[in-house]
């Protein structure tokens, strides 16, 4: 019988014209008075717009300006980014982040970066836990209490609340052994008793809690969690604030005859991560990216989308035109808690509150902290949770339980019980400009801004 032979083919075909033509990145500092240039220019890829936006995001990097371009096999991008203080980046150690995570790179240095940017990583194994259900007062309490009894360490959490749905990532290890946690068993009592609590009372609907050993980004995945929830669809008495007309998102889908293209404009307030937020609802959807201007006047911000699905399809129906609306509409406002919406409008100045913790990392912590923020009728609408080596860090945006504007009496209170074992900092963050927006909560971003800091000093 003959031998058969078989043609070979080379396992990096695919990877040839990235070789042959790699990334191009640039941090130009001289062109612009007011901002630093980052230029990418590589082979087009499906994704990559995301890829590079959310690298700049994750070092907490305000865009300002952007222009897209990825016709013809070929990405081009310009972003006009700042600090969180309006500054060029003149920080060595970020630039050569950003060129490296940009450019051209060995496989080795892909998973190095790829781990960096997620963050988790610098405080050893984890199990991540995914959660979503209907919210509801004391529910982060709750959940923090059942983790705590079965012996779990959070050692990273991050909660995003939106049309009383609510969406959780956190992160554990065994509270012995600082290892992930995976014994069945363990998982399968852990999830029987989360499910427990998600379901709420006899007539809601079940919670749903899945567990992982990997990880991918967290701000992308709460997104993905909220949209498969369907969260954009709202409901009877899901908007917990009338929102003005000021601060309503206006976007708009148009036919663009001359190019085949389907154009999403969009004009809001300005926010941090917020073209992040818009490019990875629409990547999740399906659509890509040709073409895109972004730019910021004051504190709005104006962006512009030429889209068209992957299967080569524009938006034709007025029912996917109104989809595509509504869910850009949802990952707008998910980042930004109900909370500061709601101080926003109630106080005269225009503020927003968080309430920052500060304490020795232990067994336990996170749950005594948000049975304290209960039992002082707090509600939360926004959390993040991060540890680096025997520090813990929480950040919670919190109303009254009846969704007032917190007394200051509590915040005393609080500031009396707690004050003996860790250290609180109550913040206001005005809503009058864009800048001191875009200090509050991505600056407290855990898994991407502070930790990315710790790893490039």
């Amino acid at each position: 019988m003959a031998n058969v032979c078989w043609p070979y083919f080379d396992p990096e075909y695919e990877n040839l014209s990235t070789r042959i033509n790699p990334p191009r990145v640039s941090v130009d500092n001289t062109s612009c008075s007011d901002s630093t240039l980052v230029k990418v220019d590589s082979m087009n890829k499906p994704g990559i717009l995301l890829e590079v936006v959310q690298v700049l995001t994750d070092l907490d990097l305000i865009i300002t300006k952007a222009y897209i371009s990825s016709d013809g096999g070929w990405f081009m991008d310009v972003f006009h980014v700042t600090d969180q203080q309006g500054k060029k980046i003149t920080d060595n150690k970020t630039i050569n982040y950003i060129e490296k995570a940009l450019g051209p790179k060995s496989q080795e240095e892909v998973t190095t970066w790829a781990d960096k940017r997620v963050g988790v990583h610098s405080v050893g194994g984890h199990t991540a836990i995914e959660l979503i259900g209907k919210d509801r007062p004391g529910l982060l309490s709750e959940i923090s209490a059942v983790l705590a009894n079965l012996h779990f360490n959070v050692v990273a959490a991050e909660v995003w609340t939106h049309n009383r749905r609510i969406a959780c990532v956190v992160y554990v290890n065994d509270d012995t052994t600082s290892r992930a946690v995976a014994d069945p068993t363990r998982l399968s009592i852990m999830e029987d008793q989360l499910k427990n609590i998600l379901r709420g009372c006899e007539n809601d609907e079940a919670g749903r809690t899945s567990f992982s050993m990997g990880f991918t980004h967290v701000d992308r995945r709460l997104h993905q969690m909220l949209f498969a929830d369907r969260d954009y669809e709202g409901g009877i008495g899901a908007t917990e604030v009338d929102y003005p007309p000021s601060l309503k998102p206006k976007i708009t889908v148009e036919r663009c005859e001359d190019k085949g293209y389907s154009v999403v404009t969009v004009r809001c307030k300005d926010r941090a991560k917020l073209m992040f937020d818009i490019v990875c609802t629409l990547t999740d959807m399906q659509y890509v990216v040709f073409h895109a201007t972004v730019s910021s006047d004051g504190p709005h911000a104006s962006q512009e989308y030429y889209i068209r699905h992957m299967d080569g399809c524009v938006l034709d129906t007025e029912g996917e035109k109104e989809r595509v609306i509504k869910c850009l509409e949802a990952a707008i406002r998910r980042r930004v808690s109900e909370v500061s919406k709601l101080f926003t409008l109630q106080f005269p100045a225009g503020a927003g509150l968080s309430l920052e913790l500060c304490a020795k990392d232990r067994v336990g912590l996170l749950s005594e902290v948000t049975r304290i923020l209960r039992e002082n009728g707090l509600s939360v609408s926004r959390a993040g949770v991060m540890t680096i080596g025997e520090q813990a860090t929480n950040v919670f945006y919190v109303r009254d339980a009846s969704g007032n504007p917190v007394d200051t009496k509590i915040i005393e209170a609080l500031r009396k019980e707690i004050g003996h074992t860790m250290m609180l900092n109550v913040k206001k963050t005005p809503a009058s400009s864009r800048e001191p927006e875009a200090r509050g909560w991505a600056k407290t971003s855990f898994f991407f801004g502070n930790l990315l800091e710790r790893f490039l000093a």
